[in-house]
């Protein structure tokens, strides 16, 4: 179980890792505004927000990545209830105030990532 919910906080990492690509790099590009559902003079006026979105998903995936390879396994699992918690937190604002989609795009992977790890 402990491999498995590792496994998953890993998947949540590759996500934001995902996120911040297509916030920070694609987001004007054909995959970006698809993925988004943008069109090209909306991604351009909110880029440089779109960039500042992507960096702070960075910093999430930096966190779990932190956690899955932090050598104390107390304070790792610290760390990574601490940045799924916060995953879960953008992903229910997100849902709230953008697209519902985020609640499972983001929030689901990680509440069930907190769950596993929870009951290792």
């Amino acid at each position: 179980m402990f491999w498995i919910a590792n496994l998953l906080v890993a998947v949540v990492a590759a996500l934001h890792v995902y996120f911040l690509i297509l916030e920070m790099f694609l987001w004007t590009k054909p995959l970006g505004l698809k993925t988004f559902r943008n069109s090209i003079e909306k991604a351009t006026d909110s880029a440089v927000l779109a960039a500042n979105q992507g960096l702070y998903n960075g910093f999430l995936a930096a966190g779990l990545i932190w956690g899955l390879l932090h050598a104390n396994p107390g304070f790792a699992f610290q760390i990574k209830t601490f940045f799924l918690l916060c995953v879960i937190v953008a992903g229910i604002y997100g849902a709230a105030t953008v697209s519902r989609r985020i609640l499972y795009v983001q929030a689901a992977p990680a509440a069930l990532a907190l769950i596993l790890l929870w009951l290792v």
